[in-house]
């Protein structure tokens, strides 16, 4: 039976099973908790210095309302970085490349935003749909344009990761392939493939950790313009 491309993308089962819930799981199981000790050891200070880094120069820009997203925002980036590296290692199923995931994660906290600022400052959050000074005729076009793209947010944020991590994860396969086929024919095109090979998997290391700094960074300045 001949595989597709795109086989790597599809849900893994076992027994009629979804093993995604297995995948999902991982990032809670993987990192060590707090200790209750003085002195901890390497791994758990450097996890404590990047959590807090990250919540400094996240929230620096926020007000304190918006602080009280710092535990939520910092533990859904963790979750996101741990889910996409954990996707680049062989034999392993990316749940981060699914649109309904990304989709169930981006729309409730993008709404919660929303809903924050229709509570709190009604009419702030309403003034965000025309901007100060329009000319009256084109009020009702703007209004509508402002309006569409306050609802696209959501999808834009969950296509923007699934695209990412699918493009790069298909050219990691596609160019492996070709190295595996030049190998007994061109050796030396082989090797400059598998160089080739080597620097993606390194690109598409920096881009799993952007894509998810750049998917909470968007939803903190969604909460920035509503708190």
């Amino acid at each position: 039976m001949t595989l597709s491309f795109f086989d790597q993308f599809m849900s893994p089962t076992y027994l009629g099973i979804p093993l995604i819930a297995i995948a999902l799981s991982l990032p809670w199981i993987l990192y060590p908790k707090p200790t209750p000790r003085w002195l901890n050891n390497r791994l758990i200070t450097l996890q404590g210095w990047f959590i807090n880094r990250f919540t400094q120069q996240i929230f620096q820009p926020l007000s304190l309302g918006g602080h009280k997203w710092a535990a939520l925002l910092a533990s859904l980036m963790l979750f996101l970085i741990t889910l996409n590296m954990l996707g680049l290692l062989p034999y392993t199923f990316t749940p981060t490349t699914q649109l309904s995931l990304n989709m169930a994660f981006a729309v409730p906290l993008w709404l919660a935003t929303v809903i924050i600022g229709m509570r709190n400052q009604p009419t702030h959050a309403l003034g965000h749909l025309l901007p100060e000074g329009t000319p009256t005729l084109l009020i009702p076009v703007l209004i509508i344009i402002e309006t569409i793209s306050l609802f696209i947010r959501p999808l834009a944020l969950g296509v923007r990761l699934t695209a990412n991590l699918t493009a790069g994860h298909l050219l990691i396969q596609l160019i492996a392939t070709a190295a595996f086929v030049l190998l007994p024919l061109m050796p030396t095109v082989a090797i400059l493939t598998a160089v080739l090979l080597f620097l993606l998997t390194l690109l598409e290391v920096a881009v799993a950790m952007i894509q998810a700094y750049v998917f909470v960074l968007l939803l903190s300045l969604y909460l920035q313009e509503n708190v």
